[in-house]
């Protein structure tokens, strides 16, 4: 079974959160929900209470298959500010494990230096000019191990191609049908 792990700071997104979680749940994959901040409940940009599973720090230095970084303006600058998700990030990349980042997330791969110079991406289209790179105007873009999303829009297939990166193709459409989501079916 793959392991992922979802670093929550104040402000995340809502549904890039909660949608990936989710989808990456009922795939089989163990999904950690990790506090960035001290307590175990982190407040979204729109106001949604997570009670997260575990804090960072007491997770982190665990092995995932996996991170992935939900947007969100304040979330992602929480996260591009906090040394031990960039020292993830790095070690993860190291490993070649899967890195995945929607809406304002990507500029903490920025910040973290995982991406290549020739790697594709997208994201949140306001935040382009701080990638340094062109970014693709879809909704998601898998290359090499990064997985980038454009925004809340595009959370549940960002999250289905985050599954089938993870358990299969196969899972990743089985878990698209249960949910009637003709998209990834």
């Amino acid at each position: 079974m793959s392991k992922a792990i979802v670093p929550l700071a104040e402000g995340f997104e809502d549904v890039e959160a909660v949608t990936v979680v989710d989808v990456l749940r009922r795939g089989g994959v163990e999904t950690v929900v990790a506090a960035t901040g001290q307590d175990l409940e982190v407040v979204g940009a729109h106001g949604t209470r997570i009670k997260a599973d575990a804090i960072f720090s007491d997770v982190s230095s665990q092995a995932f298959d996996a991170i992935v970084l939900p947007g969100g303006g304040q979330g992602a600058e929480l996260l591009k500010a906090d040394e031990r998700v960039i020292a993830l990030l790095r070690r993860m990349n190291d490993e070649r494990a899967l890195i995945c980042a929607i809406c304002a997330a990507p500029v903490v791969l920025v910040e973290a230096g995982v991406l290549h110079e020739s790697q594709h991406v997208t994201c949140y289209p306001t935040l382009v000019p701080q990638l340094d790179r062109p970014c693709a105007n879809v909704p998601v873009v898998a290359d090499r191990n990064v997985v980038t999303g454009q925004g809340p829009a595009a959370a549940m297939l960002f999250a289905h191609v985050v599954l089938s990166r993870l358990a299969g193709e196969a899972v990743a459409r089985k878990v698209a049908r249960g949910m009637l989501f003709d998209a990834f079916r």
